[in-house]
């Protein structure tokens, strides 16, 4: 998915819908930049891990310079990602169906945690691209 040189980070207002125009879902790279912490939290995020994520833009990715270049977006984990880890990610409405049926109030979900990354016909570990 070519996210373009923005990072595919057109605005996305909550509810957004992440489908492209073929009418599937996007699913989105972002390296984990910190966590966070909700004080008073909203009851439906307790015991949720909350990350900050950054997207990465697919010039960034081919140069592997580990820059991510997108504008960050909290996203709920329920991975274990670490700070630098990269990750997949989804948006929108898709973002809550794990926690179905509650109606939890998320915009983005952490869906991977990325081993490899192959762009053309180069294969790349995840460290060599965080690096």
């Amino acid at each position: 998915h070519d996210s373009g040189a923005d990072g595919g980070c057109g605005y996305r207002g909550p509810g957004t819908d992440t489908k492209d125009e073929h009418g599937e879902d996007d699913m989105r790279l972002g390296i984990v930049r910190g966590h966070v912490t909700l004080s008073p939290a909203v009851p439906e995020l307790l015991g949720k891990t909350l990350v900050v994520l950054e997207p990465i833009t697919m010039a960034n990715l081919i140069a592997k310079n580990g820059l991510a270049g997108g504008k960050s977006l909290v996203a709920v984990d329920a991975l274990g990602a670490a700070k630098g880890q990269m990750v997949a990610f989804t948006e929108g409405r898709e973002a809550a169906n794990p926690f179905w049926p509650k109606q939890v109030p998320v915009d983005a979900y952490c869906t991977l945690i990325v081993d490899s990354i192959t762009t053309g016909n180069t294969q790349h570990q995840e460290s060599e691209v965080s690096q």
